[in-house]
């Protein structure tokens, strides 16, 4: 049946066949990590997973917006919102993120921007198989250094932008980013093991900031000997089976 409800720790989130969400959005979100009372947005936030896993936690933001381009993922998300009587706390918004104005959200007024974007420019890639994954996974609709120009807008000086991609895409993320002014300065790789080539960048940039970046531990996926690794099972909300 479809559009389904799925279980995120205390809220609920609608999704569809055609708008869900994986590993990278749990990882994303966690990277971020908005603190208690900040004004954050999530940019091409498809279902709203995101802002979903910022609200679940105890230190949740004051505010946090969901930017999507599509409207049939925004008429789900309006479903959650009732769902968890999230009035005033989760606010969707179906606008095309260059269009973004003050009337959408002032400008230089949040704290924390994110953006899980297409990973794939224009004709690289797998096909997409309809227009909705299409426009999830490869550039059509807007690009890096376009998510990057709408996070500088709308953050505040000193504010973090945080987005995920491919680690072949690194060198072009860390260029958008300087250029509109968010100074690369915490990034993560994600590996399936210690051994193996990562899968997934996790990078910070912070608008007005200083050059100097911080190369975290690689974030493992899994343990040798199977399973999720322990941090990876906190970053679901699960806990680790006992030894």
């Amino acid at each position: 049946m479809d559009p389904t409800l799925e279980q995120i720790g205390p809220l609920r989130l609608w999704i569809s066949r055609e708008h869900r969400f994986g590993t990278d959005a749990f990882l994303l979100a966690h990277f971020s990590a908005p603190h208690r009372g900040d004004r954050a947005c999530d940019l091409c936030s498809g279902c709203g997973i995101i802002p979903v896993l910022w609200l679940r936690r105890e230190a949740a933001p004051a505010a946090a917006y969901a930017v999507e381009l599509l409207p049939q993922p925004i008429a789900l998300l309006e479903r959650t919102v009732r769902e968890n009587a999230l009035e005033g706390r989760l606010l969707p918004i179906c606008r095309d993120l260059r269009e973004l104005g003050p009337g959408d959200i002032p400008t230089a007024s949040l704290d924390l921007v994110t953006c899980n974007p297409p990973y794939n420019a224009p004709g690289t890639g797998a096909p997409a198989q309809s227009p909705h994954r299409l426009a999830a996974r490869h550039e059509v609709a807007c690009d890096l250094p376009a998510i990057a120009a709408a996070a500088a807008r709308l953050l505040r000086f000193g504010g973090r932008f945080c987005l995920c991609g491919r680690p072949q895409r690194l060198a072009d993320a860390m260029e958008a980013l300087r250029a509109a002014g968010l100074e690369p300065k915490r990034l993560r790789l994600v590996q399936k093991l210690a051994g193996t080539p990562p899968w997934l960048f996790l990078l910070e940039g912070r608008k007005g900031g200083r050059p100097s970046l911080q190369v975290e531990a690689p974030l493992l996926m899994e343990n040798p000997q199977g399973g999720f690794s322990p941090e990876v099972l906190t970053i679901y909300g699960k806990e680790a089976p006992a030894p």
